[in-house]
């Protein structure tokens, strides 16, 4: 057989210039690996420059104030008066104790531009109004140390929250609960039997008097001691504390878009006759009132302290 020596080299060349499989060409199943590698470089490298939710474990934008998953702050910034770190959406400074907004009226809530003098909503000054009852300087439309009402919207807060039969009821279980407060109780036995003689000698003496009058029957009114034993009067008093935080509960101010208006609504329900404290949601710390606090729209309750209670207050610190 005679073999062809151009076909021979042909064959070899053939065999030489096959062309090779692409990188493209390659089955989908090769090419998955690669890409969810790809995919998971990417998603780390965004965690590594993102900021995390401490709250839902989101990743943001590193420049990112607030979460774009739940809302919640995620930066910090700085007070403009003592630079102490404070949380982007609180109104308040704990440290200096200095309302810090210059967009928003501490007294109504009202936008503001950060240059005005005075409100142009509710009118009040941008530095402070004196309280022309106990004469404290507040940022606020109710006085943190005395309560009073210093705005025309704060007084009809007031009396719209009046009309509100909770607050009927809360009134006048505060009007017991302080007379009881003031109420001097039995200390002793002998305390006891000396009303008793006292009651006796009211008697004898208001019928010698009516009988020097011609009655032949005197009539005596009887006089019902309000005195009673420690253990009973404090045994009452817990009776009206119950009562009274119970309703404290049904006025607690729920969380609300506006530090402004959660404030103004607090120091409206707040009674007077009874020493109370506001606990807020936003560190769960005890304030003398929402006026302390930096960031009163989370929420918040009063609660009872009583006459001697040792609770700490934080801003009276």
């Amino acid at each position: 057989m005679i073999i062809d020596e151009n076909t021979h080299q042909s064959d070899n060349l053939q065999r030489t210039m096959r062309p090779q499989a692409m990188p493209e060409n390659r089955p989908q199943e090769q090419q998955q690996p690669f890409a969810h590698q790809h995919t998971m470089q990417q998603a780390a490298q965004r965690q590594a420059a993102g900021k995390k939710c401490p709250y839902c474990g989101a990743i943001n934008d590193a420049e990112a104030m607030f979460c774009a998953q739940c809302g919640q702050p995620i930066s910090k910034t700085t007070c403009p008066h003592c630079s102490a770190e404070i949380d982007p959406d609180a109104d308040f400074c704990e440290v200096c104790h200095h309302y810090i907004r210059k967009d928003v009226c501490s007294y109504c809530g009202a936008h503001l531009e950060g240059n005005e003098a005075y409100c142009p909503e509710c009118g009040s000054p941008r530095g402070g109004m004196v309280c022309p009852t106990c004469h404290t300087l507040n940022d606020f439309a109710f006085c943190k140390k005395c309560g009073t009402a210093l705005t025309k919207e704060a007084r009809m807060l007031v009396k719209q929250l009046q009309a509100n039969p909770d607050y009927q009821q809360l009134l006048e279980i505060v009007r017991d609960y302080s007379q009881l407060e003031n109420a001097l109780p039995y200390n002793s036995e002998r305390d006891i039997v000396r009303e008793q003689n006292n009651a006796k000698l009211r008697e004898r003496v208001l019928s010698l008097l009516q009988k020097d009058q011609g009655v032949e029957i005197p009539v005596i009114p009887q006089m019902e001691s309000k005195r009673m034993t420690r253990d009973e009067l404090e045994e009452m008093k817990a009776v009206k504390i119950k009562m009274l935080s119970t309703i404290l509960d049904k006025l607690a101010v729920p969380p609300t878009t506006s530090p402004v208006q959660a404030r103004n609504f607090a120091m409206a329900s707040k009674p007077v006759g009874v020493r109370l404290a506001w606990v807020c949601n936003y560190k769960h710390a005890m304030h003398s009132s929402p006026c302390g606090c930096a960031k009163p729209h989370l929420g918040g309750k009063w609660v009872i302290l009583g006459k001697n209670s040792t609770e700490e207050i934080k801003d009276d610190k």
